[in-house]
């Protein structure tokens, strides 16, 4: 049976997540509402290319003493506030339940996509998006041989805890598997065994046969805002082939991911024409230890969870209901993908450049800024 469309557009109804095992409040007709809450003061656009104080930026100085070098491309360097730390001491043993507590060790690391501060992902060319993941790779070849859990993240803009502007990432390396790692593990692991096949490579499949939820897609990936998103605009990047980790990526499918970040970046940036937040992370087969083990029930994918929701300043909370009862979004997801997929994938930055270097005026996308309700797509 097939969702009913006029019903989940205007009435509430539970949506379930098989990668945490957990139920979405899905409350489309709350974007009715009128907002008079926050609304976030909208990051400032003018970035330097080098700034001689920022600590990420080629030939500077870092907070520890260290110098970067005239890099032109990627660079990594150890956390100079790392989280974890390769030595750190055993806490001791506690035999009560209620007070246990484990080792935690591991490292941290920065890695700066460009050498450039004016840039971002969806402003990079191919080849340079390309050299940002095959560091990706190689960072997880490198610390995946030994370590069980290697984390790659982006935490991009102010609004989503990121203290500077320079395109970077960070990489922990750690001696357990995190929480949402344990979690997406056992879901996995449990839909195999049920269904004879990786959850997501099945769900992929039928994601790509529907197309309702798909916002970009090429030979090798699709992008999807997931059944059970709960951010507003929060996508899921898959691999059409079965994929355990970065590391198994053949040539022709980084060049795929390579295009489809950047389009995907981009239509993010277009929708409310800004640089948009977004917490990202990528999760695959563990490593370590795990390498020698059967990990068919894994399948490589990536998470975007964008934090914006009617303008470029006004944001989903994850408050109340959502911390003490469940998650719950406040659009479907098949209104969210069609809004995005309905964008431009030229970034708003070049349209405008192009039109004043031909001495005319830039094609302007509209911009949303109003706290107003969005008029949504009707499915």
């Amino acid at each position: 049976m097939r969702l009913d469309y006029n019903r989940i557009r205007e009435h509430q109804h539970l949506r379930y997540n098989p990668l945490r095992d957990t139920w979405v409040l899905v409350s489309a007709h709350r974007m009715k509402r009128p907002w008079s809450g926050q609304v976030e003061k909208e990051e400032e656009d003018q970035v330097p290319q080098h700034d001689p104080n920022n600590p990420l930026c080629p030939g500077n100085t870092r907070a520890n003493g260290e110098v970067n070098p005239d890099y032109n491309n990627t660079f990594v360097f150890e956390n100079d506030f790392p989280a974890l730390q390769p030595n750190a001491p055993d806490p001791g043993y506690n035999q009560h339940p209620l007070f246990q507590s484990k080792a935690a060790r591991g490292v941290c690391k920065v890695m700066c996509f460009h050498p450039w501060s004016d840039v971002t992902l969806p402003l990079m060319t191919l080849p340079d998006i390309i050299k940002v993941i095959d560091k990706w790779a190689e960072l997880m070849v490198d610390l995946g041989s030994t370590y069980p859990w290697v984390q790659i993240f982006e935490n991009k803009g102010a609004m989503m805890g990121c203290s500077n502007p320079h395109p970077h990432c960070q990489v922990w390396a750690s001696n357990f598997l995190p929480n949402e790692a344990t979690l997406s593990d056992r879901c996995q692991r449990e839909y195999l065994k049920t269904h004879g096949e990786p959850l997501l490579l099945q769900y992929a499949k039928m994601e790509a046969e529907r197309q309702e939820r798909v916002v970009v897609q090429n030979a090798d990936w699709l992008a999807v805002v997931p059944y059970w998103a709960t951010w507003p605009f929060q996508t899921l990047l898959l691999p059409r082939r079965h994929v355990q980790r970065l590391t198994n990526l053949t040539a022709q499918e980084r060049e795929g991911l390579a295009s489809i970040m950047k389009r995907l970046l981009t239509k993010y940036d277009n929708l409310f024409q800004i640089s948009f937040p977004y917490s990202m992370g990528w999760h695959g087969a563990p490593t370590g230890p795990y390498l020698k083990e059967d990990q068919f029930h894994w399948q490589l994918h990536a998470h975007y969870y964008p934090p914006l929701l009617r303008s470029a300043g006004v944001r989903k909370f994850m408050v109340g209901y959502e911390m003490l009862a469940q998650e719950q979004r406040d659009l479907t997801p098949e209104q969210a993908a069609e809004r995005l997929r309905n964008l431009p994938e030229e970034h708003y930055k070049t349209i405008e450049t192009a039109g004043e270097i031909g001495g005319e005026t830039p094609l302007a996308l509209p911009r949303h800024t109003s706290t107003k309700p969005l008029t949504l797509p009707h499915l």
